[in-house]
């Protein structure tokens, strides 16, 4: 029996049409890989570790978390950009990676049309945070203190252009202050630091320092976000004391590449609503000092889309440049 090419072209699309089909439908096969632009310890690794942790008993697989920190986060992203559109290799993408260092990089290896949004897996506001022996004990003490002694404040930073460092920018543009910057190569260094003393103050999301909170080793003077954290109950708003305009909130979500089929964005975006939305995960994230908090692929990319502008216009303002 012969056939015609036609014939053969139909069958052959048709045969590729329902593999594609069993592809997507048969999704996840194998192991889930969360590529994590920092190293472990920090917020963005927690929240991947939480995530990958809930997440693999509601997919059936495995879901496994693979650190590439540097670049403020090039790194991590140029892996996810070039990996196969599977839907096995993702990125638990850290906010100021995603929305400032854009704006910094004099030669960008990543766009944002290089990802597709999946799901915010955690919010957490930055809090202020100085060394034990800094004589303020809130926050309007310490914008008097800084107005006392222009210049003689410092405070750590994860980078030239981190969100702590456009957050201190942010603090000294509403409040009328001049402080020093001194940028490391990390949160952790900037931690060591600010422990020993080196630095005075620094910003951040609250879980890499609530061990030293709770120690008495490091105050802090306020939360950065439009509600107290109920990790730390006692300490107010920037707004309520007094400076509504420093408001800063990180974010951790998952992206996949741009080409990954739309089913399975789908399948993972509703998987993980299930996740972030759990009890049991909503608990254990406020115990870290962040917040649950579940947007989908339409709400997360509108959240892109604003931040981006928003922190466009504070590091312009504050003329904060690439190093």
């Amino acid at each position: 029996m012969t056939i015609s090419r036609k014939q053969f072209t139909t069958l052959a699309l048709a045969v590729l049409g329902l593999s594609g089909a069993w592809a997507q439908g048969a999704y996840p096969a194998r192991t889930v890989t969360f590529v994590v632009p920092a190293a472990a310890g920090g917020t963005t690794d927690i929240a991947a570790r939480m995530a990958a942790q809930a997440l693999a008993p509601v997919l059936g697989q495995s879901v496994v978390v693979d650190n590439k920190g540097g670049g403020n986060g090039a790194i991590a992203a140029g892996i996810v950009k070039r990996a196969e559109p599977d839907g096995y290799t993702l990125l638990m993408q850290y906010s100021g990676f995603h929305v400032i260092s854009p704006h910094l990089s004099k030669a960008p290896q990543w766009e944002q049309k290089d990802f597709q949004p999946i799901a915010n897996v955690l919010s957490a506001p930055q809090i202020i945070v100085v060394r034990d022996g800094l004589p303020v004990k809130t926050l309007q003490e310490l914008i008097a203190y800084a107005k006392a002694n222009p210049g003689r404040l410092n405070y750590a930073s994860s980078g030239n252009g981190s969100l702590q460092h456009v957050t201190g920018a942010m603090l000294e543009q509403h409040c009328g202050i001049k402080m020093v910057h001194v940028p490391y190569k990390g949160t952790g260094p900037a931690l060591q630091d600010l422990l020993g003393g080196q630095v005075d103050l620094t910003f951040g999301t609250a879980p890499p320092f609530m061990p030293h909170i709770a120690a008495g080793k490091l105050r802090v003077l306020a939360v950065t976000g439009r509600e107290r954290l109920a990790s730390l109950p006692d300490v107010p708003t920037t707004a309520e004391a007094g400076y509504p305009g420093v408001n800063a909130t990180s974010w951790f979500a998952l992206f996949a590449p741009a080409a990954v089929p739309r089913p399975v964005i789908d399948r993972l975006a509703a998987d993980m609503k299930k996740v972030v939305e759990d009890p049991a995960f909503r608990k254990k994230a406020q115990e870290q000092g962040a917040t649950a908090d579940y947007q989908g692929p339409r709400q997360l990319a509108e959240r892109v889309k604003n931040d981006y502008a928003n922190w466009a216009g504070v590091i312009k303002s504050s003329n904060i440049e690439a190093e």
